[in-house]
């Protein structure tokens, strides 16, 4: 639907005036941790789901936005984000959650079942399952291809961060700062995350849907520089990251065959190299120009995958063709 001018700014400040409610709400749980304040707050949260859900301010057509279905995700997420605040036990980030709640709506199932052998994240009403990774897709593999011999779908979601902002908390967890991050996500960073599972790309019963967002990395200032979580830092750095936050989601893509990765490649000769395909690439002027240098990762993913045949090779040069 095409929304006028006016109808645009007033979706824009409704929004606003419903996300600074949130922020409030958010605010006053995590700076009150004592156990009635804590209930009423939440019990505050539920009215506005009430609300959200039933109110006729919003006509039929904005609530199908996903803006709209985020705010009621954010609500949902407040109440997560204080229990982790207050227990630290749960396994999950702030990001992994917002997205269970998103899906688990979405497709009306159930959270966090035990089936088989294993704790999936979703099971919808029609028994397919629905697992939600940011990261390190092939530590997934072996529980996917067990789930898809004992006969069930599965579709896994995987949150591609487009633009991500960084906030800066002191160790009270009042914010020192908010930046922009000046690195840019663009579609073809999957290939690195397929790399872990490209015997499932082919696979029928597995679907791969990209969720594009806006996210906030949340970090927290250390007194002195330290060495991060996982021992990667080359320098210590005086900060440590503590969480993701999703934003906004902006699209969505789903893989379910062979089709759906190919469609992601550009315009290239019957035959092609990894240096053709980095210079098709460059061509798109929408991409950050760091997305070329996946060139060589996309014919390793989609050789292995079976998607592309090498054909012949000249000196150091390997080229290949789309299979048929």
């Amino acid at each position: 639907m095409i929304y006028s001018r006016s109808q645009f700014y007033w979706k824009r400040d409704t929004t606003l005036f419903i996300n600074r409610i949130i922020v409030f709400t958010s605010q006053q749980i995590h700076t009150h941790l004592h156990p009635l304040f804590t209930t009423f707050s939440h019990l505050t949260i539920i009215l506005y789901q009430k609300i959200l859900k039933s109110t006729t301010f919003f006509d039929d057509n904005i609530k199908n936005f996903y803006n709209f279905r985020f705010l009621h995700i954010r609500l949902n997420t407040i109440l997560f984000d204080t229990l982790y605040r207050a227990f630290s036990t749960l396994n999950e980030s702030k990001l992994h959650n917002s997205l269970k709640i998103l899906y688990q709506e979405l497709y009306e199932g159930k959270t966090e079942v035990e089936q088989d052998g294993h704790i999936y994240d979703i099971i919808t009403k029609n028994g397919n399952i629905i697992e939600i990774q940011t990261k390190n897709l092939a530590k997934l593999l072996p529980k996917i291809l067990d789930t898809i011999e004992k006969g069930h779908n599965v579709k896994l979601i995987h949150p591609l961060p487009l633009v991500t902002r960084i906030e800066l908390q002191d160790e009270e967890g009042k914010i020192i700062s908010k930046r922009k991050s000046p690195k840019k996500g663009n579609i073809y960073d999957i290939f690195r995350e397929l790399t872990g599972i490209y015997p499932l790309m082919t696979n029928p019963h597995f679907s791969l849907e990209i969720v594009e967002i806006e996210m906030t990395e949340e970090r927290v200032r250390t007194k002195e520089p330290v060495q991060s979580k996982n021992g990667r830092r080359r320098f210590r750095r005086n900060w440590l990251k503590t969480g993701k936050r999703l934003d906004t989601i902006i699209n969505t893509r789903r893989f379910s065959k062979a089709e759906d990765y190919l469609a992601l490649m550009p315009p290239l000769p019957d035959t092609f190299c990894a240096k053709d395909l980095r210079n098709a690439i460059s061509k798109q002027k929408e991409l950050p120009t760091r997305a070329a240098d996946n060139a060589h990762l996309i014919i390793w993913v989609l050789s292995h995958a079976g998607l592309i045949d090498e054909i012949e090779k000249k000196g150091r040069t390997k080229y290949y063709r789309i299979s048929p």
